[in-house]
């Protein structure tokens, strides 16, 4: 038997029967993982009376970097765009024109609307909720136009 080599682009897995948010969707294309697992780290992180399984809506980067530990992955925040008015800041499509490592996932939070926002790209394509957890090329996605608010690049860490 051959083993098949694929682009390493995991779909997301929602197994919760219900929307699951940015996020959980982000972590679960990372990993590999389904959305409930996703979301059980994280709760695991948050201080909650014992029973209580609410659905994680909006996750902090520390949050997101605390998960991809428990997964065995590492978080490094490569640039910041905050100190920068919102209309300063790069758009995802002007980014996507620099270099930067084909092999890393990089975590965008960019502005959606008066929201914030995870999506996921590695190389040319991108994946969140609004692909409904499927890759897409960045050119044909929802987002080319959004600016970002921070970079972080994502690698499965060395000592896992």
């Amino acid at each position: 038997m051959t083993e098949r080599l694929s682009s390493g682009l995991e779909e997301v897995k929602n197994d919760t029967g219900r929307v699951a948010f940015c996020g959980p969707f982000v972590l679960s294309a990372i990993t590999g993982y389904g959305v409930s697992k996703v979301e059980d780290v994280i709760r695991a992180g948050r201080e909650l009376p014992p029973g209580r399984k609410p659905v994680v809506r909006g996750t902090y980067a520390d949050e997101v970097e605390a998960a991809l530990a428990h997964f065995g992955y590492r978080m490094e925040l490569k640039e910041t765009f905050l100190h920068k008015a919102r209309k300063e800041r790069p758009t995802l499509w002007s980014w996507m024109q620099k270099p930067r490592n084909a092999w890393a996932y990089y975590i965008l939070a960019i502005h959606k609307g008066k929201e914030g926002h995870w999506i996921l790209v590695k190389g040319v394509k991108m994946c969140d909720t609004f692909t409904e957890g499927k890759w897409t090329f960045v050119v044909d996605g929802p987002h080319r136009g959004c600016r970002i608010m921070e970079i972080f690049e994502v690698k499965k860490a060395i000592d896992a």
